[in-house]
C-alpha cells in the first residue's frame, strides 16, 4: 500500500466523484481509477459503491478512511518537520485538551512563541481524557493538557500552575443560585447533568465519581459544556462542571456555585515517553516549563 494510493482514496471519498478527485490530485481519471482498483485488489475488498452519479464508501471504505487520514497526516507532519529550515523554527504543534480554563496557559505560551517564531502554528484538538491520551499514543498529538485522571507510566508530564474548581452551573432563578457554596447533600434531590465520560465509570475518586457512588439523579450527560448549558437553560437540570468554562453571573442566564466539600483538580501537560519532538514542540514545552517554575 503506497501513500499516494491513500491520498487518491481520500480525495475520492471526499469528492464522491472520481472525475473531481482526479482533478484535485492532478492525475487523469483513468489513472486514478486504476490506482483505486489496485488498492482494492491489494486489500481484497471493495472500498466504493460505484453509481451513475458518483461513488460512496462501503463499510470497509469507511474503516480505511479513518486510518488513511491518520497515516497521511503523520507523513505530512514528518516531511514538514524534516525539511524545515534549521534557522527558522516553524511548523505545527498538535495539542489535545479537555474543557478547562487551563487552556488559557497554553494560549499564553503559544502567544509568546509567535512573537519570535511567527511560522509556528498551534493545532488544538478538543477531546476528553480518553480521546486525548489515545491520540498521543498513536502519534497524532504532541501533547495533552489534562485535568485529573491517572495516566500511569505511559507518559511523561509536568504539573501546570492551575487548579480547576468543581461546581454546578444552574439557571439564575434556581432556588440554590443565591448560595455561596454547595455541598454534596445539597445535590441529593436535584436533577444533574454530568460528563458522559465520568458517568460511564471512567473516573477515579473525583467529584463525579462521588456523585455516582451516592446514586445521584442523572437527567442527562454531555461531552461539551456549551451544549449542556443549553439543557440547563431549558430547565433539564443543573450541570456539574468546572468553573469559568461557560460565562455565569450578571448579564447571563446562569449562576455558578462552587462545591465546598470537593477538592480542586490539578492540571498536567503530558506527552508520550521517548517522544521525538520537532523544534517547535520543544520550544512550547520549554515555555510551559518556565511558566511552571
Amino acid at each position: 500500500m503506497e501513500l499516494r494510493h491513500l491520498k487518491y482514496f481520500l480525495a475520492t471519498a471526499h469528492e464522491g466523484n472520481m472525475t473531481r478527485a482526479a482533478a484535485a490530485c492532478h492525475v487523469s481519471q483513468p489513472a486514478l481509477s486504476r490506482q483505486l482498483a489496485d488498492l482494492e485488489k491489494e486489500l481484497g475488498c471493495e472500498l466504493f459503491v460505484r453509481g451513475s452519479r458518483g461513488v460512496s464508501l462501503t463499510n470497509e471504505g469507511m474503516m480505511l478512511r479513518k486510518r488513511a487520514q491518520e497515516i497521511v497526516e503523520l507523513a505530512d507532519r514528518a516531511e514538514f518537520e524534516i525539511r524545515s529550515d534549521g534557522a527558522q523554527v516553524a511548523g505545527d504543534i498538535w495539542v489535545g485538551a479537555g474543557e478547562s480554563r487551563v487552556v488559557s496557559l497554553l494560549a499564553k505560551a503559544v502567544a509568546t512563541l509567535l512573537e519570535s517564531h511567527p511560522q509556528i502554528r498551534l493545532r488544538l484538538y478538543s477531546g476528553n481524557f480518553d480521546d486525548v491520551t489515545e491520540r498521543i499514543e498513536r502519534g497524532l498529538l504532541d501533547f495533552g493538557v489534562l485535568m485529573g485522571g491517572d495516566v500511569g507510566s505511559r507518559f511523561d508530564s509536568i504539573e501546570l500552575p492551575w487548579e480547576d474548581r468543581w461546581g454546578v452551573l444552574m439557571r439564575r432563578d434556581h432556588p440554590l443560585a443565591h448560595r455561596d457554596v454547595l455541598t454534596l447533600d445539597d445535590l441529593s434531590e436535584q436533577r444533574l447533568i454530568v460528563s458522559a465520560q465520568r458517568h460511564e465509570g471512567m473516573g477515579d475518586d473525583s467529584f463525579l465519581e462521588l456523585l455516582s457512588q451516592r446514586g445521584m439523579q442523572v437527567a442527562a450527560t454531555y461531552t461539551l459544556l456549551y451544549n449542556a448549558s443549553l439543557l440547563v437553560e431549558a430547565g433539564v437540570g443543573m450541570a456539574v462542571c468546572f468553573d469559568g468554562i461557560v460565562a455565569a453571573g450578571e448579564g447571563t442566564p446562569f449562576a455558578f456555585v462552587p462545591m465546598a466539600d470537593v477538592p480542586p483538580v490539578s492540571s498536567r501537560l503530558i506527552w508520550k515517553k521517548f517522544q521525538p519532538f520537532s523544534r517547535a514542540a520543544q520550544l512550547l514545552l520549554h515555555t510551559l516549563q518556565q511558566m511552571d517554575s
